[in-house]
């Protein structure tokens, strides 16, 4: 089996990945178990690579121009190339199924795992702004640059202005441990097995994965102290569980 080929956006990070939208993927990719390898692609060039290998667009832009981003899938084995997360979750199970590969939606779980991702943006959605705001700094400098160009332009105020530093900052990392407190609640219903469906490992557990590994990875100083103690030192824990389905190949 050739392996499939992973668009992901790069960073200045020693682990490289970065992106919640791509570590949803990169989690799917791990805990299916199938080859694959990483390209790494800055934002201005996703549109240009997108046209070049057929990827559809996932959405549009202002002008009602298609609008192009990543994670995208070049599966050499079937010819496949798939954008967006869930269906690239999708498609691999529906691709590779049976002997050594992992389901990710196991007992035809996927309508409760969409359910699960929805209710996850809600309760995680007052920390948007702040994670956001905490991102640019880690960017290569095209990538910066197209990254608070589009930002701004979409929420119409500066990158600075969306976690200012002081009360506002300390407001929102407030908003932000309220949001992962309810996902605890939620997953606290499920017994004691470490995953989000218990003892069983799934997409589910990359869509979570993603958050927190975003979160982590981009938070300067004090921030992940803090966020490694919220709910009891919960969600090292969990990262911890995930560890084997977080490799960067």
């Amino acid at each position: 089996m050739a392996p499939i080929i992973f668009y992901d956006i790069p960073s200045t990070l020693p682990i490289n990945a970065w992106s919640p939208n791509c570590w949803k993927t990169r989690y799917a990719l791990n805990i299916k178990g199938v080859p694959y390898t990483t390209e790494w692609v800055e934002y201005p060039d996703i549109e240009a690579l997108a046209l070049q290998i057929g990827a559809a667009p996932t959405g549009t832009k202002d002008d009602g121009s298609p609008s192009y981003t990543l994670p995208i899938i070049n599966d050499p084995n079937t010819g496949k190339v798939v954008s967006d997360s869930f269906l690239i979750a999708e498609y691999l199970d529906e691709t590779y199924s049976g002997g050594n590969f992992n389901t990710l939606f196991p007992s035809n779980s996927k309508p409760l795992v969409e359910a699960f991702e929805g209710g996850l943006v809600g309760a995680l959605s007052p920390a948007l702004p702040l994670l956001l705001s905490i991102s640019a700094p880690v960017l290569n400098p095209s990538s910066k640059e197209y990254f608070r160009r589009t930002r701004e332009a979409k929420f119409g105020k500066k990158l600075e202005e969306f976690s200012a530093l002081g009360a506002p900052r300390t407001a929102d990392w407030a908003k932000a441990e309220e949001g992962f407190a309810q996902v605890a609640g939620w997953l606290a219903k499920n017994g004691n097995g470490p995953y989000v469906l218990g003892d069983t490992v799934s997409y589910a557990d990359g869509v979570l994965g993603a958050w927190l590994i975003w979160a982590k990875i981009v938070t300067p100083g004090q921030g992940v102290k803090d966020l490694s103690t919220w709910q009891d030192g919960r969600w090292d824990k969990y990262l911890k569980d995930l560890e084997p389905f977080s490799q960067v190949y």
